[in-house]
């Protein structure tokens, strides 16, 4: 028979329960800023369903009734620098974390919401959930989507688990701004709910977290219920602080409906972090009071009985705290009765600053002030910065007749990143293998580890958080993460990082957060890696909202757009090809300083019959061509710039105007092609200079294959480039 013995950790969950004892020694001050918050949140979240069950919450109101405890409790535990950020259930997180930035001292029950930050920032937060100008995004986020970067109210998210990747990202600049001034690490929580406990990101979360020691506290408000589906449907283990030992992280567990349990927990893990033990996870037992979304109970849809609603209710935080005031002598019932009726005052004021009686009604229902909506005509506004076209950032074109020097395109890659670290320490370089191989997997990164090593972070294969963890990094605005994409087809691993976090962000928020992200994402069409690492992602990227893209051809062009998207506030994916890597160009001479201008394509061959626009390794294939074909005389575009915000329009309407005639030039798919979209806005803007229908040349439908003949079949080359042009010339009639 072999041995068996039992794997132990040394990770345990701790379960923390209060005593009379705590609740004794505790600080009545501490209590009654306790009491005041949770009275603040409750009556706010009744306001906010009594406001939906009108009609004037446009979109869903996840009510936080019955979890206050969690979120006031956790929230007194941080101070004014830390962060938090959550999930679409989050006012109570918001509301704690803003009442407690406003009043680090304290708040008492005779002063309750006295102030007039404190009722700017309520009415701010009511505003925001009504989807009204004055909110805190303008009204863009609404009741999902709240931020107050000054108060360390990083953002409430949608999307059920997307916000903790983001979170590890602020921590990751919290232990790095410590570890630069030898001050106090600030700390991160993130909040989130027993559904996303589940999911991909967040588990990924926990591994990089414990992984690199970050300062990140995993909050899990396990209200025992995804929507309608009960925990005991989808989860074997039902106690989910389980979940940390297995990543190593320490962990307890709290009743949510205790906030004085919650409090204590939460200061136990913020010591632990800030004392560099890495990162902490608290489950906290609570329970919403009401359905997912609206005013109405779970059991008015069948999915929970009355009776356990009824019991829930019988633990209600606010009463808790409340009732134990009242035990020793801190607070009499009138007392507690008179601050909720204060309290209600100040919020329904609130609500008499932002809707008026309908004068339609004869129920004297109200509705939202016009004045108070925001301006339609500024729906794009702050989908990217306002780089302008053709703007040069910061530094300065290479002079025209400066001195060159031959030089790799990968070696160009590593030159420019090795140049913008030793100037910026805000670049951050993350991705697979980067730390290793010698600059990586193509050696891209060469040198980079040896010089800045605090800097260059080789991560786990877990594109969903670390990518996030960039997100995040790059909205505290004092770092410019610099991803590496192993191959682009990782990109659909991370798209909700990529596209529902990064990219809309800016646009969302209402502009607080910049998103200086840039992605760096190889091309391996051609290297024989098959279906599944080959993609070109351009087309897809180019119709998310929020991305720039950038395409160099050669060596002296990646060091201008590279040096150009750092320079950038906004996500930007730079496209490598595989293929050129080992290319020789010509590169200024000195420091790889050059920066190109924004959208400007260049015209790599003038022509006078047919405009053929392409990018990457396609370039080089579309001038032999060009050169090849006695038909037609091709004017070859390098369009350099993408992207919708970006692409160089005067520079393809003058060659458009001249020659009459479009060809695209790309060599992947053609399903998830670039030129479908760039085709369409083509004959949209330029249909009367057209005297034939823009031709295409790209791969076949199917994916390339690892068998080298049915690649080469799959992926355009110059043949096809060829029977491109042989098109537009029988369309011109030189058949």
């Amino acid at each position: 028979m072999p041995n068996q013995t039992p794997l132990s950790t040394p990770r345990q969950v701790e379960v923390l329960t209060t005593t009379k004892r705590d609740w004794d020694a505790v600080a009545p001050a501490l209590l009654e800023t306790m009491l005041v918050q949770l009275h603040a949140v409750r009556v706010f979240e009744e306001v906010v369903l009594e406001l939906a069950g009108s009609g004037l919450v446009h979109g869903p109101a996840h009510s936080s009734i019955g979890q206050e405890g969690g979120a006031v409790g956790s929230a007194l535990a941080l101070n004014g620098a830390d962060g938090v950020n959550g999930t679409h259930r989050g006012h109570h997180q918001f509301l704690a974390k803003g009442l407690a930035y406003l009043r680090p001292q304290g708040m008492s029950v005779a002063d309750g919401l006295a102030g007039a930050d404190v009722t700017e920032f309520l009415y701010r937060t009511l505003a925001e959930i009504l989807g009204l100008k004055d909110g805190f995004s303008g009204g863009r986020g609404g009741s999902m989507h709240l931020q107050w970067l000054e108060a360390g109210a990083l953002g409430t998210n949608a999307i059920v688990g997307g916000g903790v990747p983001l979170a590890a990202g602020n921590a990751w600049a919290q232990r790095h701004d410590a570890a630069q001034s030898d001050h106090e690490s600030g700390v991160t929580v993130t909040y989130f709910g027993d559904g996303a406990s589940n999911i991909g990101s967040t588990l990924e979360t926990m591994n990089l977290a414990a992984a690199w020691k970050l300062p990140l506290c995993f909050f899990i408000e396990n209200n025992l219920y995804a929507v309608s589906t009960d925990i005991r449907d989808v989860t074997a283990e039902q106690d989910l602080a389980l979940r940390g030992p297995g990543f190593g992280i320490r962990s307890w567990q709290v009743d949510g409906m205790d906030p004085l349990a919650v409090y204590l927990a939460q200061q136990e893990a913020v010591a632990h972090m800030r004392a560099g033990g890495g990162a902490t996870l608290i489950e906290a037992k609570t329970y919403r009071f009401f359905h997912q979304n609206g005013p109405f109970p779970g059991s008015a849809f069948g999915y929970r009985p009355k009776d356990e609603e009824a019991e829930w209710k019988g633990r209600d935080p606010v009463t808790r705290v409340a009732d134990e005031m009242v035990a020793r002598a801190l607070l009499t019932a009138d007392e507690n009765t008179a601050l909720r009726q204060r309290i209600r005052g100040v919020v329904d004021g609130i609500v008499e600053r932002l809707t008026e009686k309908d004068p339609e009604s004869d129920r004297g229902a109200r509705r939202i002030i016009a004045a108070a909506w925001p301006d339609p005509k500024g729906k794009d506004s702050g989908v990217r910065s306002d780089a302008a076209h053709g703007e040069i950032l910061s530094g300065e074109q290479a002079p025209v007749d400066s001195p060159t020097v031959e030089r790799r395109f990968v070696d160009a890659i590593a030159d420019t990143l090795e140049h913008r670290m030793t100037h910026d320490p805000g670049i951050v370089v993350l991705g697979e293998d980067v730390h290793r191989l010698k600059g990586g997997t193509n050696g891209a990164t060469r040198g980079l580890a040896d010089r800045f090593p605090d800097r260059v972070l080789g991560t786990p294969i877990s594109e969903n958080a670390f990518t996030g963890l960039a997100g995040g990094l790059s909205m505290t605005l004092r770092y410019k993460p610099v991803v590496e994409f192993m191959y682009s087809d990782f990109m659909w691993v991370a798209a909700d990082q990529l596209f529902n976090q990064i990219g809309k962000a800016r646009h969302m928020f209402g502009g607080q957060s910049a998103m200086p992200v840039v992605l760096r994402s190889k091309v391996a069409m051609g290297a024989g890696y098959g279906s599944q690492h080959s993609m070109d992602p351009a087309g897809i990227v180019a119709t998310n909202p929020g991305w720039r893209i950038v395409a160099p051809s050669c060596a002296a062009d990646y060091i201008g757009l590279m040096n150009t998207a750092l320079d950038l506030e906004d996500p930007v994916l730079v496209l490598e090809h595989v293929d050129l890597y080992a290319q020789k160009d010509e590169v200024p001479e000195g420091d790889p300083a050059h920066r190109l201008p924004i959208g400007k394509a260049m015209v790599r061959r003038e022509g006078a019959d047919v405009t053929v626009l392409t990018y990457l390794n396609m370039v080089g294939l579309s001038l032999a061509a060009a050169e090849k074909h006695a038909a037609v005389d091709a004017e070859v575009v390098d369009l350099r710039w993408l992207d919708r915000a970006s692409l160089d329009w005067e520079t393809i309407g003058d060659s458009i105007r001249k020659t009459g005639s479009v060809l695209i030039v790309e060599q992947g798919t053609v399903g998830t092609s670039y030129g479908g979209w760039l085709a369409d806005e083509i004959q949209r803007r330029f249909f009367d200079y057209l005297d034939q229908p823009v031709q295409r040349v790209t791969g076949s439908e199917a994916s390339p294959s690892i068998s080298q003949v049915l690649e080469a079949a799959a992926n355009a080359d110059l043949t096809d480039v060829i029977a491109g042009l042989d098109r537009v010339a029988a369309g011109l009639g030189r058949a």
